[in-house]
């Protein structure tokens, strides 16, 4: 006869709960998985998919209640955890997002805005386009495997475990957080300097021509030059734009090695 004890159940689910926390941390906010037009249901079912795979892997959990206090403390450490590592992927996405918003505030076409779900705010055509376009690509490079395949990883890297997880995680996602900026910057570079080229001479032109109308001429021509830019930097960008993933990539496993507690 085979007889179960408490102890032994208890193992069970939370060999399978708090993983599962861990991944649908990750899901609710990683690129394509996270995203707002993804059915909840298919998020659950690819989150508990990959429960399945992943939690006969990870090294052993406390043999814990997973409804006592501490249990639910590890349940919800689990979850930061997971949301920190899809956070440091989406960073990557904002850096491009940043860059189309600084092209389309420098082109003129600050007003061409429209709503975006994914973040539920107001978002210029250029930075959707980019977004759009670093989706693209993320998807025909498999990163989005590589994600997963980094996931499963993180529960060698840090085990599950009763101990709070270290500050200097957090410090790492912020300071990581900081490349929004700079990647946006970057990203944008050679298009904004055309247009300040454009711009300068656009303001010669009119201190040696005052009866030319300036808001008249300069909007079409600053519009058309950001677009010839744009198709003309397209193909260079793909390079910077995998690059940028891949350091998404790294970043995650920093932060995942950083959060582990110190003993």
């Amino acid at each position: 006869m085979i007889s179960v004890s408490s102890a032994d159940l208890y193992t069970w689910i939370s060999g399978f709960i708090w993983p599962l926390t861990r991944i649908m941390g990750v899901i609710a906010v990683a690129p394509l998985f996270g995203n707002v037009s993804v059915p909840a249901r298919v998020k659950i079912a690819l989150g508990v998919l990959l429960a399945m795979i992943i939690a006969p892997t990870v090294p052993a959990v406390p043999a814990l209640d997973p409804m006592s206090l501490q249990g639910v403390l590890i349940l919800m450490q689990q979850l930061v955890i997971g949301l920190a590592i899809g956070f440091a992927m989406r960073i990557v996405f904002a850096g491009v997002e940043m860059a189309g918003e600084i092209i389309g505030m420098t082109m003129g076409l600050g007003f061409a805005s429209f709503f975006d779900p994914q973040t539920r705010a107001r978002s210029s055509a250029i930075s959707q386009f980019l977004a759009l376009l670093t989706l693209m690509i993320y998807l025909a490079t498999n990163l989005h495997l590589v994600l997963l395949s980094t996931l499963a990883q993180s529960f060698d890297l840090l085990p599950i475990s009763e101990k709070f997880v270290s500050n200097a995680g957090i410090f790492q996602l912020a300071s990581w957080g900081g490349r929004i900026f700079s990647a946006g910057v970057q990203l944008s570079l050679p298009i904004v300097a055309a247009l300040l080229i454009t711009n300068t001479a656009l303001g010669i032109l009119t201190r040696t021509a005052p009866q030319l109308n300036i808001f008249g001429i300069g909007f079409p021509i600053t519009i058309s030059v950001g677009f010839l830019m744009i198709v003309a930097v397209l193909p260079y960008l793909m390079n910077p734009i995998i690059n940028l993933l891949q350091e998404g990539i790294e970043a995650m496993n920093r932060i995942t090695i950083a959060l582990a507690p110190i003993n």
